[in-house]
C-alpha cells in the first residue's frame, strides 16, 4: 500500500513549524550528477577543480558509505520510490524504444511533497519510461519539467539516436544549440527567482553531466591542459562545467533570500564509466558492475538542518533511503513514511550524526544475464558478499591525466595490480570470474582479499539472506522495441503517448 496525503496531515505539518518557529518546511535542492566517479570530486581528490561542490560538501556532511545502482534507470527508480529495483522488474536501463517505466503504482515522493505542500520542479534527464504520458514527470509528482526523458543525447542539439529528446513539461520544444549546463542552470535561476515565498520549493536536478558523449565548452577543457588523455581531459571540464552550474544555482538561492533554508543533497547515480574517461580509483570497479566502484556515491548533505557541519558520516545509506530521507527532511511525520518500500528514514542519522538505520542492503539481484550464476550482491555489516557474475569492470584503475615532461608515467603499463589503460578491452581482460566473492569493506574497502575460501560460514548466511530477498524477486521488465516510438512518427522528437 502507497500512502497518499490528505490536507489535514498538510495543516499539521504547517501547524508544527509554526510552533517551533519555522513558518514553513525547508526547500530542498536534490542534485544528481550522472556517471559521476568515486575520484571525479575536489572533495576526493583534489585535481578535480570543483570549488562549488567542494564548499557545500565540506560545509556540511560527506556520505562516504552511500550507495546507488550500478546504471541509471535502476538508481532513478530508487530514489522515486523507495523500493529496490529487483522488486519492480527494473534491473536493467530503459530504452528509448522499449513501452515500459517505472511502476505506476509505486507512488514517487515528490507526489507526497507535492501534498505537502512543496512547489516541485525538475530540470534534466528523466529515465523512468515516458511511452504513457502517465509515466513522465509532470504526472509523478512535477509542477514542471525541463530535460530529455532518455538515458543519453548529444549537450548541444539535444539529439539522442534518431530524434531530438527536449521537453518542456509533455510539450517538444526546438534545441537551441546551447551546452545543457547552461540551459539547465538558467532554468534553475529563473524557478528560484519566481518562487512563490509562501511554499517550500523542491528542485530536483538530474544534471546531463557527465554522462557520455564527451563534450565540453572548450574554457572548461582548457582548465586541464596538462592532462593528456583527451577523453580524461574533456571528461574532467565536464566535471568543472557541472561545477560552476551549482555555484550559478547556489547564487540564485542567495540573490533571492533562500539559501539559509536550504538543505541540499549530492549524488552521483552510479561510478564512473571507465570507457568514456571517469575514474573511481581507488575503488574497485566502474558503471555497471557492482564493486564499490560501480556502486559507491561520491555524495553529501549540506545546509538546512545539517548540524554536525565539517564532518563525514561514516554510516551506510543506500539509494532507496532518499525517499523516505527527503520526506522526513521536509517535516513529514513518521506516521505518514510508507512501511511497505525498502528505503529508511536517514534524516536524524545523518543531519545528527547518530548510528544509521541501515546494516544491511541488496546491490542487486538479476537472474536475467548470460551469466551461469546471476548477477548479485548483498552487504549485511561490514562483509559483502558477490554471487555469480559482477560485471565486466574487475580491475583498479587510475585516472588516464599523466602529464608530459619530467616526472610523467607512461600510461600504457600496469602499475602492480592497478590497470592504468585498456579500458575498451574489459570485457576481454576480465571475463574469466566464477563463484563467489567476500570481502570485509571495513579493512579492505578495495576489495583486494577475496575471504570467500577462509570464510565459508559467512558466505553460507550471506547467501540466506540474498535467498529470503529473491522471494520478492521480479524477473525484468525488458519489452521489445516499439515501432510506434519512432521520432519519424512524433514530428522528428522522443514524445510519450504510444503505448
Amino acid at each position: 500500500m502507497y500512502i497518499r496525503f490528505s490536507s489535514v496531515v498538510v495543516l499539521m505539518v504547517m501547524m508544527m513549524r509554526e510552533s517551533s518557529g519555522q513558518k514553513q518546511p525547508r526547500h530542498i535542492v536534490f542534485i544528481v550528477a550522472d556517471d559521476l566517479g568515486w575520484n571525479d570530486v575536489g572533495f576526493h581528490n583534489p585535481d578535480m577543480k570543483t570549488p562549488n561542490i567542494d564548499k557545500l560538501a565540506r560545509q556540511g556532511v560527506i556520505l562516504n558509505i552511500s550507495y546507488v545502482q550500478s546504471v541509471c534507470t535502476p538508481s532513478r527508480h530508487s530514489f522515486m520510490t523507495g523500493v529496490y529495483p529487483f522488486k519492480a522488474g527494473l534491473q536493467h536501463v530503459i530504452t528509448a524504444e522499449q513501452p515500459v517505466c517505472s511502476p505506476l503504482s509505486m507512488q514517487f515522493f515528490p507526489e507526497k511533497l507535492q501534498k505537502l505542500g512543496y512547489s516541485t520542479h525538475m530540470i534534466g534527464k528523466w529515465h523512468l519510461g515516458f511511452c504513457n504520458l502517465e509515466c513522465t514527470p509532470t504526472r509523478r509528482g512535477f509542477d514542471s519539467f525541463l530535460g530529455y526523458y532518455n538515458g543519453k543525447e548529444d549537450y548541444y542539439n539535444k539529439t539522442t539516436l534518431n530524434g531530438i529528446d527536449f521537453n518542456d513539461g509533455i510539450k517538444a520544444i526546438p534545441a537551441d544549440n546551447r551546452y545543457s549546463a547552461y540551459v539547465y542552470a538558467e532554468r534553475a535561476k529563473h524557478i528560484i527567482s519566481n518562487h512563490n515565498e509562501t511554499k517550500p520549493l523542491f528542485l530536483y536536478l538530474p544534471f546531463q553531466s557527465v554522462h557520455e558523449p564527451i563534450e565540453v565548452p572548450k574554457r572548461f577543457e582548457d582548465m586541464y591542459k596538462h592532462i593528456v588523455n583527451d577523453d580524461r581531459r574533456k571528461f574532467s571540464g565536464m566535471v568543472s562545467a557541472m561545477d560552476e552550474a551549482i555555484g550559478n544555482v547556489t547564487q540564485a538561492l542567495t540573490d533571492n533570500g533562500l539559501i539559509e533554508d536550504t538543505l541540499f543533497i549530492f549524488t552521483s547515480d552510479n561510478g564512473g564509466w571507465t570507457d568514456h574517461g571517469g575514474n573511481n580509483y581507488p575503488l574497485r570497479g566502474g558503471k555497471i558492475t557492482i564493486f564499490e566502484g560501480g556502486t559507491r556515491a561520491a555524495a553529501f548533505v549540506s545546509g538546512s538542518g545539517i548540524k554536525k557541519k565539517g564532518s563525514t558520516y561514516e554510516g551506510i545509506i543506500h539509494a532507496v533511503d532518499w525517499h523516505p530521507t527527503i520526506l522526513s527532511a521536509a517535516g513529514s511525520s513518521d506516521d505518514n513514511i510508507d512501511e511497505s518500500i525498502d528505503g529508511l528514514d536517514q534524516w536524524q542519522a545523518i543531519s545528527h550524526g547518530t548510528e544509521s538505520a541501515r546494516n544491511e542492503f541488496v546491490y542487486n539481484l538479476d537472474e536475467s544475464l548470460l551469466s551461469i550464476n546471476g548477477h548479485a550482491a548483498i552487504r549485511v555489516g561490514d562483509f559483502k558478499l558477490i554471487s555469480g557474475y559482477p560485471g565486466p569492470y574487475q580491475g583498479w584503475y587510475k585516472p588516464a591525466q599523466e602529464s608530459k615532461g619530467k616526472g610523467s608515467r607512461d600510461v600504457s603499463v600496469q602499475q602492480n595490480d592497478y590497470v592504468t589503460i585498456g579500458y575498451k578491452d574489459l570485457d576481454r581482460l576480465n571475463s574469466t570470474w566464477s563463484g563467489d566473492g567476500l570481502y570485509n569493506l571495513k579493512d579492505d574497502p578495495t576489495e583486494h582479499n577475496d575471504l570467500s575460501k577462509e570464510l565459508p560460514d559467512v558466505v553460507i548466511k550471506l547467501k540466506a539472506k540474498l535467498d529470503e530477498y529473491r522471494k520478492a524477486y521480479v524477473k525484468p521488465n525488458s519489452p521489445k522495441n516499439d515501432d510506434k516510438s519512432n521520432p519519424k512518427y512524433h514530428g522528428g522528437h522522443w514524445m510519450p503517448g504510444w503505448c
